[in-house]
């Protein structure tokens, strides 16, 4: 990424940044990391999948899938493989993906009662239907974590379980979607506001809200000569709603205030 200023604007920290990915949710698929030859070798998109605070994944896979009788087979129990989870753009983008978590460790099968604790721990946090066909059809697997790589517009780090367990995500991270969308479908003048502080090589492309975390807003300009992502850091790091919209305020036009600070991809 180049930027426009000596001074790269301030971001979440890469386990942040992992762990807001990690509490989104979004898509995931899992593939095992030896045994190419074997049809469980292929990628695989769990019935349903949820990452824990400590970085370990619950995977639910149906009960004669490949996946699990070969993890109940292995003489340890235990399979290698890497879960990867995308983290997608909350509107409509023709290049959707905001970054990739990548979690690389051993998946076990669970004992009837473990699995029934697991499922109640998810239930608690993430409520979902499916978690009731535990036991009907359906296994529940847990990944124990031996190292993760996180790859977005920031760069790409591995990360040790530890530091990913230690980290809090975005405050913004389940109010990002709404408000992105929300911006884009409504607030159509203020994005065009935003675009004063794009670089003025990418003022003419189609101006896209991107992202939103406690340190700034990340905007996506698609233009005919490739995808450009830019930052805009806020004055300071907000915590709630109400702060948001004080910095939006500031970002949208109060010729008092300095300009941004603004890294371009």
């Amino acid at each position: 990424m180049t930027e426009t200023s000596t001074r790269r604007p301030p971001a979440p920290t890469a386990a942040e940044r992992a762990k807001t990915i990690a509490k989104r949710g979004g898509p995931a698929t899992l593939v095992p990391t030896t045994g190419h030859g074997d049809p469980a070798a292929e990628r695989v998109e769990p019935v349903l999948h949820h990452v824990h605070a400590s970085g370990s994944v619950s995977i639910m896979l149906p009960d004669d899938h490949a996946l699990v009788s070969t993890a109940k087979r292995t003489g340890r129990g235990e399979l290698a493989v890497m879960f990867e989870l995308a983290d997608h753009a909350p509107v409509d983008l023709r290049e959707p993906i905001r970054g990739l978590l990548w979690i690389t460790g051993w998946l076990r099968p669970l004992s009837d009662l473990s699995a029934r604790a697991r499922a109640v721990s998810i239930a608690d946090e993430r409520p979902d239907p499916r978690l009731l066909d535990l036991g009907h059809g359906l296994s529940l697997l847990r990944l124990t974590p031996a190292s993760l790589v996180l790859a977005d517009a920031e760069g790409t780090q591995s990360l040790r379980p530890h530091m990913f367990s230690a980290a809090a995500p975005d405050p913004f991270h389940s109010y990002e979607r709404d408000w992105l969308r929300h911006l884009e479908s409504d607030h159509a003048d203020v994005v065009c506001q935003l675009a004063r502080h794009l670089p003025e090589e990418l003022r003419d492309g189609r101006i896209r809200p991107l992202g939103l975390d406690r340190h700034g807003l990340r905007l996506r300009v698609e233009s005919d000569t490739g995808d450009h992502d830019v930052r805009l850091a806020f004055s300071r790091a907000v915590e709630s709603p109400p702060d948001l919209a004080v910095e939006l305020r500031r970002l949208i036009g109060c010729p008092f205030l300095s300009a941004p600070v603004v890294s371009q991809k």
